[in-house]
């Protein structure tokens, strides 16, 4: 993801495009330093892309005044310590999520960064997919009346590494590694319930590991000590009830990978990463069960498809571009390290709901010694992104 989205698809778009467009109708142009462990890899990377500066010393370009943003795609049990480095060297920070291991990490993190006076910002890339903006365009139209549910569904099928190589590394089947669909998936449901429909109020979950032993990159097996799916149910602020499945281990019969159903008194959708049906309560059909005969009506057909009247760029590029805005022109950013610390936190909840079977309430999350405020009403993406890494 860190080469595919953030440096392809992203950084090197947004530089060959030539740069952000600010209000005032000029751009800022971006250039990168490729950071990591490998010299080799990184000269590969930088002459295949025309990248001018790479580095295995994070420290000398922490030092560099050069480098303004420090963005971060590594995995998580590393991401404190460099995300700390960066704070006390005065970049401003973009990274990927969950931003920690634990929730008082995460919130350390936010602290240290409104402390050291450091613009920040969180991956919070499903709010820019064309379907959810479909999505929060109904929602601000008013077109659900009051919303009473939404039903989520993510995965698809994980092979277990035996006759067929997994689509996913062995790490995120080993909680010792930071593996887990809960800490995966739970900080995006997170960000996502609560900029569309309100702040997540408490989280009953029941976690699954359904293959108990997979096969490594190696070709051994393993004990596979995460979870490879959970089944939730969040209650939102407004009485709204939200219930997502997320699973490794299951096969696809949907038209994508995840599919929210929203419904509401005047009228409910169907929404995808792209696609967004609709159902307005005048065209609703009067479904009546009869057990004794077999159903002929096309439910599918009662759906009407809302249009894309606009266009819609790669997610992670625009959030990139959002954040750029934040760094150099002070634009607007809501998806700050605090929203990333309400994401561990509800990841965090979840699992000890499904290790105790009760539902957990969630308390406001604010910074240390600030006076307790919601969070922010659902509103369009704001801002967040990142330049070297």
């Amino acid at each position: 993801m860190g080469y595919r989205q953030h440096l392809v698809r992203s950084i090197l778009a947004i530089r060959d495009q030539g740069g952000v467009l600010l209000s005032d109708g000029s751009r800022v142009q971006i250039e990168p330093i490729l950071v990591g462990r490998s010299h080799a890899k990184l000269k590969e990377l930088a002459d295949k892309h025309g990248i001018a500066h790479y580095t295995t010393d994070l420290d000398a370009a922490l030092a560099d005044d050069r480098w303004q943003i420090y963005a971060d795609f590594l995995v998580t049990s590393a991401r404190v310590g460099a995300l700390k480095k960066a704070i006390a060297a005065g970049k401003a920070i973009y990274t990927e999520k969950p931003t920690a291991e634990t929730f008082d990490e995460a919130l350390e993190l936010a602290a240290l960064a409104a402390a050291a006076g450091v613009k920040n910002g969180v991956v919070h890339d499903k709010l820019y997919l064309p379907g959810l903006q479909k999505l929060k365009r109904l929602i601000d139209s008013g077109f659900f009346g009051r919303i009473l549910s939404v039903r989520g569904e993510f995965g698809y099928w994980v092979f277990e590494g035996d006759w067929q190589p997994a689509q996913r590394p062995s790490w995120n089947y080993r909680a010792e590694d930071g593996g887990g669909i809960i800490v995966d998936m739970f900080p995006h449901w997170n960000y996502v319930l609560e900029n569309l429909f309100g702040r997540v109020e408490s989280v009953y979950a029941q976690a699954a590991t359904h293959i108990p032993v997979r096969v490594g990159e190696d070709g051994s097996a393993y004990p596979a000590t995460a979870e490879d799916a959970a089944y939730a149910v969040f209650q939102l602020e407004g009485g709204i009830v939200a219930q997502l499945n997320s699973s490794w281990t299951v096969r696809v019969n949907r038209d994508e990978l995840v599919e929210f159903q929203v419904d509401g008194t005047h009228g409910s959708a169907v929404v995808g990463l792209f696609s967004c049906k609709i159902q307005p309560r005048n065209a609703t059909p009067k479904p009546v069960w009869n057990p004794d005969l077999a159903e002929e009506h096309d439910y599918a057909q009662d759906w009407l498809e809302v249009p894309t009247n606009d266009v819609f760029e790669n997610g992670f590029k625009t959030q990139w571009e959002d954040f750029i805005r934040h760094v150099v022109e002070d634009a607007p950013n809501e998806f700050d390290l605090l929203a990333g610390a309400r994401g561990v936190q509800l990841a965090e909840q979840g699992l000890l709901s499904s290790a105790t079977g009760r539902r957990i309430d969630l308390p406001l999350v604010t910074l240390p010694g600030s006076t307790p405020t919601p969070a922010p009403d659902a509103a369009a993406p704001a801002a967040s992104a990142a330049v070297s890494s």
